[in-house]
């Protein structure tokens, strides 16, 4: 079966906007996802027929080699940002990924695209860093031309990073700077990492390339926080807490984790004593010529909601002033 593309993990967050660009680009593609009824709005990003949401746990080897069959191409996006139950580290970034590498190799895949992550490293002190690190080695040992993708912090309208900050700075009165806030970070658009995805599938030379997505300037933690609160309005106490002191904010995240998504995690304490920022050791954006989306330009267009008064809020407060004149 020519032209069609698996994309696992394709209806989250970073996967939506690749299946959207995938499209664009003319493939056939099958969404695999763990719970198909949640990825049902998938198939409006294509044409009729061009796209099929499918049952597939990466975990399950045999889920992924029904879910491979026929394609010409595979894309791995699926990742947890902190363990919960059968969702770890090892299960979901290093077994299911050499799941799928397996796969891919068996069917006869021709191109096999892996998400990992800036700071993926065998040595650091993360659990998470650390399967990133392992989850690569395992896909490029069952199959050596795959593509490493490691992005840094990405942005858009439904990412879990800026919104957090934005929800926690609508209802605190303070937000917590780990470490001090100097961890830098390079926050790289969705809608970029979307675009460079779908290049690789059909570019010869990205085959067993890796490739580090940064956008276009780098932040300390601190000043992410202030720009945070200038899209939304908020004057908010930016708290400085030392490692040392942060780590009981980890311990009752790691509890909370058990059942619910967790403000953060012992584990990514640790990621936050590294900075998060491109090497160029490796290749990016530009390499598959894809200009990087500046953060400024982005972030107005959904962080309005967490204003006083939403997208009414400039609105509101010309009226305002207008009452008081």
């Amino acid at each position: 079966m020519q032209n069609l593309v698996t994309v696992f993990g394709g209806s989250g967050f970073i996967g939506t906007q690749v299946v959207r660009q995938l499209a664009k680009a003319g493939w056939r593609i099958r969404v695999a996802v763990r719970n198909p009824n949640l990825g049902y709005a998938m198939r409006l990003h294509g044409d009729v027929g061009q796209i099929d949401v499918i049952q597939a746990n990466i975990r399950n080897e045999a889920s992924v080699r029904r879910a491979v069959e026929g394609a010409t191409a595979v894309v791995n996006l699926v990742g947890v940002l902190f363990e919960q139950g059968r969702q770890g580290f090892q299960a979901v970034h290093v077994m299911g990924a050499r799941n799928v590498a397996e796969a891919a190799r068996d069917a006869g895949v021709t191109q096999l695209i892996q998400m990992s992550a800036l700071g993926a490293d065998i040595n650091s002190p993360s659990k998470y860093a650390r399967s990133k690190a392992e989850a690569e080695a395992a896909v490029r040992d069952a199959f050596p031309g795959a593509v490493i993708v490691r992005p840094s912090v990405v942005f858009g309208q439904d990412d879990g990073f800026f919104n957090k900050f934005a929800q926690m700075a609508a209802l605190s009165p303070v937000l917590p700077l780990i470490g001090g806030g100097r961890t830098r970070f390079q926050p790289v658009f969705v809608g970029d990492v979307a675009k460079a995805i779908a290049r690789m599938t059909t570019d010869p030379a990205a085959a067993g390339e890796t490739y580090e997505l940064g956008g276009p300037a780098d932040f300390s933690f601190r000043r992410l926080m202030e720009i945070v609160l200038e899209e939304t309005g908020r004057r908010r106490m930016l708290l400085p807490i030392p490692f040392g002191a942060a780590g009981a904010l980890g311990a009752v995240g790691d509890i909370v984790a058990m059942v619910l998504p967790p403000p953060i995690t012992s584990d990514q304490l640790e990621l936050l004593k590294t900075d998060n920022v491109v090497s160029g050791a490796y290749l990016g954006l530009a390499d598959l010529g894809v200009t990087p989306t500046t953060l400024e330009s982005v972030l107005p267009t959904y962080l309005y909601r967490y204003r006083r008064g939403g997208q009414y809020a400039d609105q509101e407060a010309r009226a305002v002033a207008g009452g008081q004149a």
